[in-house]
């Protein structure tokens, strides 16, 4: 591995050569000593180091401060700051400049270690960030609707070129006008249906349902006929910052005619819930990288410090945030079918059994619960934790839909589906199913809600009382299973979630969470790992190398093979990414087979292709690590592996 780069800023030779050296101990490349901040400008020109540590106090015409705001500006190179004092006006100047660590002298190689791993992270973040912001943009600007995004104050901050075509205002005319200026209704009562709910919003924080049709005056003073929604953007404190309002020209559709308008409609909502799958899709892919990063090396930092240390709790703070981003994370990629699931044989009767008692705590003893079973239930083929997801979101969301108490029923049936109810339900096909209905006797909803109930971040519920993801991810989880899901509901009259999945005839498959106990982690095996994202790859090593494992690193498929070749005999185990540049992770392991590699093979991914799994379906025989992973969930799924090696030989 490339050591990481570091230019020292101090003009105190002796202080700089000692960090050179404690730097040099650590692992680090010190590409360069300044003693000045001219000095160290013209040193990142020619060294191009991954940090900077910044003594504030140095001699010439620019002190630390201003010269690391000069890098900062220029370069966007990390910064931390090295000082033997401090004061309120030094440290109101050094917040300006926004650096990555502030450490007091005389400082512990753990302390600078762990400022400069978790800088260099940050930094990593912050360019995949600005990645992402990137491509969303471009996304944005690229679909067929128009896209308007505004700050708190309702002034526009973002228009794509679809809105700037309808509404005839060029971005840069309305970035900083009032949204009611560039988005105009033809009447007053037009535009306060839409901005009321969005004020109400903003100063409240209280999610409000924003959608409609109404006719848009273009700067010709032209009427066009539009459908619109508008959603909160918040911070990550969940604080309302703005709204993005998402419209369609309906002019076309309306001069349409000889369609029926209900096809026409569903056919664009499909549409809409295919496009917005493969973005939620896109998006889980690359965050699922990310979050394998920042949750794994938390844990790493966590265990090396005390409970009590002040370190230690803000790396905490860090790690709970990454895991609430991987659950949401999880339920895109539920809803966009990209999972990888593992399904069993099971008896959905056997799962509500085992989630009971959780379920009667979580609905509380307001509510009247009962479970009504099949005796002679048919077996279904699926993700046993899936099935335990669906159910649990199914009734929570009941649960929420009787704030004043109520009835709630769970019930599981065989059931035959005919060519009848087929030409219905255009995506059913006749057969048998198991059927698995969750009703309540809550509020209801009305034709509009039910239309767009399964849709990603679609909520009427008050702000902090849910994502918008938990039907989606119901969705999702039940289409990828092979099922389908209908809803039946009236307003004040209760609700019905109907879910369909495919009957099986064989035998029941034992549940991996009833086999026998944990086995030690550890081990002093040769493995090698092919990962292509450099955080990711680092980490794993570092998890494998702690637990006594020999590790053999690669970037991509062809220098994974050019490795085995030299090592081939001591490697126990190949570990790789699913989805690697070039040369797939599959492709790869096709080739190490035909070299004559036949150990244990253990996938890793936190995206489906179609090379390990058949619609998501994990292919049988086929060890799967899902990402973001943790150092415990790694070691133990290696030592796993291994051992069933040893008991097969």
């Amino acid at each position: 591995m490339i050591p990481k780069k570091i230019l020292i800023v101090d003009d105190e030779i002796i202080i700089a050569r000692e960090l050179e050296a404690r730097l040099t101990l650590l692992g680090y490349e010190v590409t360069g000593i300044a003693s000045s901040g001219r000095e160290a400008i013209a040193l990142i020109e020619e060294t191009e180091p991954d940090l900077v540590l910044m003594d504030i106090v140095i001699k010439g015409d620019l002190d630390g401060i201003e010269t690391a705001a000069k890098i900062r500006r220029r370069w966007s190179i990390p910064v931390i700051y090295l000082t033997a004092y401090t004061d309120d006006t030094t440290l109101q100047r050094a917040r300006i400049t926004e650096p990555f660590g502030y450490i007091v002298k005389p400082f512990s190689e753990r302390e600078l270690r762990a400022n400069i791993e978790m800088a260099l992270y940050k930094h990593e973040a912050e360019i995949k960030q600005r990645n992402i912001e990137n491509w969303f943009a471009a996304s944005m600007r690229g679909i067929a609707d128009g896209v308007i995004a505004t700050d708190r104050e309702t002034l526009v901050t973002f228009l794509n070129p679809v809105a700037e075509w309808v509404t005839g205002w060029g971005a840069r005319e309305a970035i900083g006008r009032q949204a009611k200026e560039v988005f105009q209704m033809l009447s007053a009562n037009d535009y306060e249906q839409l901005i009321d709910p969005i004020s109400t919003t903003l100063t409240s924080g209280i999610v409000t349902d924003i959608s409609g049709n109404v006719f848009l005056l273009n700067r010709k003073a032209e009427k066009i006929p539009i459908d619109y929604s508008a959603a909160c953007l918040r911070d990550e404190s969940r604080n309302p910052t703005g709204v993005v309002i998402v419209f369609r020209d309906l002019s076309e559709r309306q001069r349409t005619e000889g369609l029926l308008r209900d096809t026409q409609e569903q056919l664009i909502q499909a549409q809409k819930m295919e496009a917005i799958g493969r973005l939620a899709g896109g998006i889980a892919h690359d965050f699922n990288n990310l979050l394998t990063a920042i949750i794994g090396y938390s844990q790493l930092v966590m265990d090396q410090l005390q409970d009590n240390d002040p370190i230690y709790l803000k790396i905490a703070e860090v790690e709970k945030a990454g895991k609430r981003a991987a659950e949401l994370t999880g339920q895109l990629l539920a809803f966009s079918r990209k999972q990888v699931l593992q399904p069993k044989v099971i008896n959905l009767n056997a799962v509500i059994d085992d989630i009971e008692k959780m379920l009667r705590r979580l609905i509380g003893e307001d509510i009247d619960f009962s479970v009504i079973p099949d005796p002679q239930l048919d077996s279904v083929k699926a993700d046993p934790r899936q099935m335990e997801q669906i159910i649990m979101n199914l009734a929570v969301n009941a649960r929420d839909a009787m704030p004043q108490g109520g009835k709630l029923t769970i019930e599981t049936a065989n059931i035959h589906l005919d060519e009848t109810y087929a030409s219905d339900h255009v995506t059913i096909k006749p057969g048998p199913y198991v059927l698995l209905a969750v009703s309540d006797t809550g509020i209801g909803m009305d034709k509009e809600t039910q239309s767009r109930i399964f849709e990603p971040f679609y909520t009427t519920k008050e702000f902090g009382k849910g994502t918008g993801l938990g039907l989606s991810t119901v969705y999702g989880i039940v289409k990828q299973s092979g099922g389908n899901i209908w809803i039946y509901s009236e307003l004040n009259q209760g609700t019905t979630f109907k879910v369909y999945l495919p009957s099986i005839n064989q035998k029941l498959e034992i549940n991996d969470a009833q086999q026998a106990a944990s086995t030690p982690h550890g081990g002093s095996e040769t493995l090698l790992l092919i990962e292509d994202e450099e955080a990711v790859r680092t980490l794993a090593r570092q998890i494998l190398e702690m637990n006594g494992y020999t590790v053999i690193e690669a970037s991509n498929g062809i220098e994974a093979i050019n490795l085995c070749q030299i090592h081939q005999d001591a490697i126990e185990m190949v570990i790789t990414d699913v989805v690697l540049p070039g040369l797939s992770g599959s492709d790869l392991v096709e080739q190490l087979r035909a070299m004559g590699y036949d150990k244990k093979i253990l996938y890793m991914s936190g995206y489906t292709d179609r090379t390990i799994v058949s619609h998501g379906i994990l292919e049988p025989n086929i060890a799967f690590l899902e990402k973001p992973f943790t150092p415990a969930s790694l070691s133990k799924k290696v030592r796993e592996l291994l051992d069933e090696e040893a008991i097969e030989e």
